[in-house]
């Protein structure tokens, strides 16, 4: 088998095998094929596409590319949920202890930030103490025992979708549905769940700007899914505006901890209790959404979600006394308030300006190997819909850089479009994409 015969192959539009496609695969990781042979295959990808059986095989040859996690000593059905990253989304900080105080075990491995969206590591760094690297013992022993766990993804997860997406952001073919939906399903596959929930955002803060291009990748992960019998789940959600209110690794804890108090945003709340029914579902805990949504709703009004979210914390070294004393949390030295000259309604806000302000004043990586500052960030005191007055706050800066507090102030005030009319709802979940829709 020739790497040349490959891409000629692909070039004319014809399907790569699965021993083809495993083949490039493993050589391409053993660096037994060189960068630009990949690069010439990966860019007829991007022109030609993948068909369902070549994307599952490729997503299959890159989860069997390192080690898989076994996950069979947790009982119970496990449920997993991955996001394709947005600006604000701190969600998994609120699913994991409100789908864990129901019983369903979360065994969750999690990733880093770059560029304008966060990651679930980072923020749960912000609280004092907690710890994300567990050795897997440690990791299932606190599945079982406390029902959830979330610790940095390992690097021998899939290893080749890393030198793949490396390759991929030099050579301009990353917005490929296939290729994006082989990389993600394949770290979903290695870490070993049961079940998974995927929150595909579309919008300006997300990758997938279109609605249609969003329906698109979720069906071709939820096939990924049915096609090596992992239970996938996918809803579409707006990520037009930042999720919530707070955009920043410590700030997006502190109003996680809101949330599950019964006190957060009420768009967060919502995605939440969506992607939880989901996440109950499939753990067949429930019957129907609808009883999901209402268990969902119980535990965060009992407090025994909140409860949950303090177990984690104690059960990875965390300072626990951060749930009701968020003082603790880091805080920056600089609050600078940005407020608004002109009357009218909040007709739109561009969460891609919001995230990169964010990422200026410090909460997010331009380089995997960037400093974050986790006090950093800030707070949106206006939403899509709201009636503001010439003087109103648009939000409030956080940061320990005062020398780009000018430039970042000016990025957000033009992210915010005010208009004389008021505009009409925008739904938060566009849909859902089961096994039977695909």
């Amino acid at each position: 088998m020739r790497m040349y015969d490959l891409i000629l192959k692909k070039r004319r539009g014809i399907s790569l095998t699965a021993d083809e496609i495993e083949f490039f695969v493993k050589k391409y990781d053993q660096g037994e094929i060189p960068d630009y042979q990949v690069s010439a295959l990966l860019m007829a990808i991007f022109f030609r596409g993948l068909d369902a059986e070549e994307t599952a095989a490729l997503t299959l040859a890159i989860a069997d590319s390192g080690d898989r996690a076994d996950l069979s000593p947790i009982s119970g059905i496990k449920v997993d949920k991955h996001s394709t990253g947005g600006v604000g989304d701190k969600t998994t900080l609120v699913l994991i202890p409100l789908v864990a105080a129901a019983g369903v075990p979360v065994a969750k491995m999690s990733g880093r930030g770059l560029g304008h969206t966060g990651g679930t590591i980072d923020k749960l760094e912000s609280i004092p103490g907690m710890k994300v690297n567990l050795e897997p013992h440690e990791f299932i022993e606190q599945v079982n025992r406390v029902k959830a766990a979330v610790v940095a993804q390992t690097g021998k997860l899939a290893p080749a979708d890393k030198k793949l997406y490396a390759l991929r952001d030099v050579t301009a073919t990353v917005d490929s549905i296939p290729l994006i939906a082989s990389s993600v399903m394949s770290k979903k596959i290695a870490a070993g769940a049961d079940a998974i929930v995927l929150d595909v955002k579309t919008g300006s803060g997300a990758f997938m700007r279109k609605v249609e291009d969003a329906y698109k990748l979720a069906k071709t992960m939820v096939s990924i899914g049915k096609k090596v019998n992992l239970h996938t789940v996918a809803l579409v959600t707006n990520m037009d505006e930042p999720l919530g209110m707070s955009v920043g690794n410590a700030l997006e804890v502190l109003e996680a901890i809101h949330t599950l108090q019964g006190n957060g945003p009420h768009d967060l709340e919502q995605l939440c209790l969506a992607l939880g029914s989901q996440m109950l579902l499939a753990a067949k805990k429930v019957k129907t959404e609808e009883d999901g949504q209402k268990l969902l709703k119980t535990l965060l009004k009992n407090g025994k979600a909140l409860e949950k979210f303090r177990e984690i914390i104690l059960a990875q070294g965390g300072n626990a006394e951060v749930i009701d004393n968020t003082a603790l949390l880091p805080r920056s030295s600089v609050q600078e308030k940005i407020t608004v000259t002109a009357d009218g309604y909040v007709q739109g806000i561009n969460a891609e300006m919001i995230g990169n302000a964010a990422m200026m004043l410090g909460a997010g990586r331009e380089t995997k190997d960037s400093e974050i500052d986790l006090a950093a960030g800030l707070v949106l005191e206006k939403k899509v819909g709201d009636k503001v007055a010439s003087g109103d706050i648009l939000a409030i800066l956080h940061t320990n850089k005062s020398e780009i507090i000018e430039e970042a102030g000016k990025m957000v005030k033009d992210s915010f479009i005010i208009g004389e009319k008021k505009p009409g709802p925008i739904p938060m979940i566009y849909g859902i994409i089961g096994p039977n829709d695909v």
